[in-house]
């Protein structure tokens, strides 16, 4: 048996015991009692059960829990009606039968108790189906949220899936320019290469990793950069030592700082520099990511990195993390990633 099903027989026989009891109680109040009159409302215990899991039984196959509320109304009003005519037959059936009562009933008595019952039929339906609408809300809620889990998923994959192309692309470019001019620097950056990628493939199977294992791509990958642009680019590294076990989307450094490269010192003759750091705050986190470059007013070109930055921050760190790209002064652009604990 179920939890649920367990629930449910407890109610059953808790609240019908109750429901006799409690007018065997006020009954007695009024008058004297003797077994008879106990075993009368005795009667009304298994009757109650039995009519009301007749009408779930009902309820169950018709699919009527699947129903609007608006066509739930007049249902629950019938059939409280309708239960609370057979409990009364029943019970007063059965009471005769076993001798229990032997006196006429008269027709206003037995419409007053009819009514009376009806009510609390109605009590009863409204108990089933409330339970049942708020357990339905439940399930659909949690579907929901397991849709929106998925549907970030998914997005999240998509977002990884262009990070590789991206920085191949980029680092092949940069070891093109070699081959040519110094064959064994660029035998160096292959192997540079290499080591970028194998990284690159274990860390696209997680979700997150720390910001230090983070560095170490950033770090090739600026080494490999250098050996294209040598004296045009410098970089520097200011991490606080607290911050290396902090989790962040794979590679998102890393395309920050292609982004940098590509929008910002690539354009300028005599190169630039990058600097980036890290800080633990009393609630969270700091990074900056510092190049030479300006951004222009009058373009939405702000690279690859921007927008993946953006969207993957949002997916999964909600309003947590905040992502900010603007001109610090007149030689330099910041990026900033903000996250809160």
């Amino acid at each position: 048996m179920s939890k649920k099903q367990n629930i449910y027989w407890i109610c059953q026989v808790g609240g019908w015991t109750f429901f006799a009891a409690l007018n065997l109680f006020f009954f007695k109040l009024s008058y004297s009692t003797n077994l008879k009159d106990i075993l009368n409302y005795m009667i009304w215990l298994p009757v109650g059960i039995t009519i009301t899991h007749v009408f779930r039984y009902v309820l169950l196959k018709f699919n009527i829990l699947r129903l609007s509320i608006v066509s739930q109304i007049p249902i629950v009003i019938v059939s409280g009606f309708i239960n609370a005519f057979l409990f009364f037959t029943l019970t007063v059936g059965l009471a005769k039968a076993f001798g229990i009562i032997t006196y006429k009933i008269d027709v206003v008595a037995a419409v007053s108790n009819i009514l009376s019952l009806t009510v609390i039929f109605i009590f009863w339906s409204l108990i089933y189906f409330g339970f049942h609408f708020f357990d339905n809300y439940k399930k659909t809620e949690i579907q929901n949220l397991k849709l929106e889990t998925n549907t970030k998923e998914i997005e999240l994959n998509q977002l990884k899936s262009q990070l590789n192309p991206h920085f191949m692309f980029n680092s092949m470019n940069s070891i093109r320019a070699l081959v040519d001019e110094d064959p064994k620097r660029a035998k160096i950056a292959i192997t540079q290469l290499s080591n970028i990628l194998r990284n690159t493939l274990m860390m696209h199977k997680n979700k997150f990793i720390t910001l230090e294992e983070e560095l170490v791509l950033v770090k090739d990958y600026l080494e490999l950069e250098h050996i294209r642009y040598e004296e045009r680019l410098s970089f520097y590294f200011n991490v606080d030592p607290d911050t290396v076990f902090l989790q962040i989307p794979p590679m998102m450094i890393q395309t920050l700082v292609e982004n940098s490269i590509k929008h910002g010192i690539s354009k300028y003759p005599e190169g630039g520099e990058i600097k980036i750091s890290a800080t633990k705050t009393h609630d969270g986190f700091i990074i900056k990511i510092i190049n030479t470059g300006q951004l222009n007013n009058n373009t939405t070109d702000t690279g690859f990195g921007v927008a993946n930055t953006t969207n993957r921050l949002e997916l999964l760190f909600g309003k947590k993390a905040e992502f900010s790209l603007r001109n610090l002064d007149a030689k330099n652009v910041i990026s900033e990633i903000i996250i809160t604990e």
